[in-house]
């Protein structure tokens, strides 16, 4: 079996809905910089650009008398939820492996506390990983959600992902020093 490239999640009417919805040209940053992160430190780059491509899938739109309202938003969202939900839905159709689609759903979950009372989660190094991607592509009041991009663009870039994530899952893994 092929490997389920981010080119080929993007190419899914159903990814193309919800992440253009949330700011596809946001989803790419993060899994961009979730690459970058995933190299530095050590962990494992098909899942972690996935996850990160993949962790606004489950945003909502709130308005108020036709124009965003960004405190309702941050008030009532449950994104990482539904978001979770949707992601392992869409890669279990596409064919990736179960245990896998549920680790990037769980990522996607745990990408950001915002829908818990106040404490700390305990994250895998995948989920902090994620968390930290966004953390460094937010804007003020969630202007990282409006930034455009062209789609043949936004395809071009992801392509250039999966290009670095295929040369990385061939080369061999060395052992940590846990």
């Amino acid at each position: 079996m092929m490997a389920l490239t981010l080119v080929t999640i993007l190419d899914h009417p159903i990814a193309q809905k919800y992440l253009s919805r949330s700011g596809l040209n946001h989803a790419i940053s993060v899994a961009e910089r979730a690459l970058t992160l995933a190299t530095k430190r050590g962990l494992d780059a098909d899942t972690a650009t996935k996850a990160a491509l993949l962790h606004d899938i489950g945003h909502y739109e709130w308005y108020t008398d036709g124009t965003w309202n960004y405190d309702l938003y941050r008030q009532n969202d449950i994104h990482a939820i539904k978001g979770a939900e949707r992601a392992h839905k869409l890669l279990i159709r596409l064919g990736e492996e179960p245990a896998r689609a549920k680790e990037i759903a769980l990522a996607v979950l745990l990408h950001t506390d915002s829908y818990l009372p106040p404490g700390a989660i305990n994250r895998t190094p995948l989920q902090q990983l994620v968390h930290d991607a966004d953390t460094l592509e937010e804007q003020p009041g969630g202007l990282h959600h409006y930034e455009k991009i062209d789609f043949e663009e936004a395809m071009r870039r992801l392509d250039a992902i999966d290009a670095v994530v295929h040369r990385f899952a061939h080369l061999p893994r060395i052992a940590s020093e846990n």
